[in-house]
């Protein structure tokens, strides 16, 4: 069976530990996100979908809520990533042919944060796992600033996963609290297209914020293609130029930048229909000219089961045999998150 699909490294794979599933149901997120249910989950279930999809090492991550899973509950959120990231750490060693892992933080707790980077690089991290809001406070946030300036003095691999679009009140309350940002409610589950809508919010606020220029360092992962930053890319871009007061930005250094610190995964539902190479990712190569080396394949495996991470990956060997040629692909398959992860080794910093 797996004959028929070309070798790849997977960058958007999850694990769920036995206590994070435990937090789960214990703090409100048994329906996580609107999903019928919370994924099942195993060493041995992992290893079997990367062996029908001829995977050859998951890099793995904690999906949405991430690990501080209630506002102002911060010991928890140090415990559940503490116990994450050693989980995944054992893993690691004792598969490192098969296993990776970006390494998760209890953030908005940023001192507690501050110190995980240091454990998790000693750890053998491949980098880390940011949500695109931490309680509503978005990648960009200046109260983030520590956390990031400090990734990029280690050089780190920061992987974007979307997380539920919320709202931090404690400017108005002084508490903990936070809204969901969810227009039609609990009508449609979250990772429908707020995920999209979501990574879009981070990745433009990390631009405009400046984040991305004082942190040259960093290498990002933008997940789904991109979600629905592709159609804002110009927009976000010009528009300081067209009405003042806003931060304005040179088309030349995104396109410089995209280029050298940004790649993209390929997960989920990126071509249409059932053949040709029609879809999200070709609007995003050929509207914006991205290159195929900043692409990386993504199972997003447990959420998309095993058999569907198979025929996402026949549809997908279809469209990019309409999109690339054999080394390209090979790219995208293997030799971008290879040479990146080669790339990424992290020494602790001095901030």
């Amino acid at each position: 069976m797996t004959d028929s699909l070309p070798r790849r490294i997977d960058v958007h794979s999850h694990f769920l530990p036995p206590d994070y599933r435990t937090a789960l149901l214990n703090n409100g997120h048994e329906k996580v996100d609107g999903m019928p249910a919370i994924p099942a989950w195993s060493p041995e279930a992992h290893l079997d979908m990367m062996s029908t999809c001829n995977v050859s090492k998951s890099i793995l991550s904690i999906s949405s809520p991430g690990t501080h899973i209630v506002p102002g509950k911060d010991e928890l959120g140090r415990d559940l990533t503490r116990h994450c990231n050693a989980y995944a750490a054992g893993l690691k060693a004792k598969h490192p042919d098969k296993f990776g892992f970006w390494a998760s933080l209890p953030l908005p707790d940023v001192d507690a944060a501050l110190k995980e980077i240091d454990v998790a690089i000693e750890e053998g991290a491949d980098g880390f796992g940011l949500m695109t809001n931490y309680h509503g406070n978005y990648l960009g946030s200046s109260i983030l600033d520590p956390v990031f300036d400090k990734l990029n003095s280690v050089g780190a691999t920061v992987f974007i996963h979307p997380t539920k679009p919320c709202i931090d009140c404690h400017p108005w309350t002084n508490s903990a609290e936070t809204v969901d940002a969810l227009p039609f409610g609990d009508q449609y589950p979250i990772p429908i297209f707020e995920f999209l809508f979501d990574t879009a919010r981070a990745v433009i606020n990390l631009f405009l914020s400046g984040t991305v220029d004082r942190c040259p360092n960093i290498k990002f992962i933008i997940p789904h293609a991109g979600g629905c930053l592709p159609p804002l890319y110009t927009r976000f871009i010009q528009f300081a130029h067209v009405v003042p007061g806003g931060r304005k930005m040179a088309h030349s250094e995104v396109q410089k930048q995209m280029a050298t610190q940004f790649y993209f995964d390929v997960a989920g539902l990126v071509f249409d229909g059932d053949e040709g190479g029609r879809g999200q990712l070709k609007a995003l190569i050929e509207g914006y000219g991205i290159s195929h080396d900043r692409f990386l394949y993504g199972s997003d495996f447990p959420f998309t089961q095993t058999r569907f991470a198979k025929a996402f990956a026949d549809r997908m060997k279809h469209g990019l045999e309409d999109l690339y040629d054999d080394a390209k692909r090979e790219a995208v398959y293997y030799g971008n998150a290879a040479k990146l992860l080669e790339s990424s080794g992290m020494k602790k910093s001095s901030l």
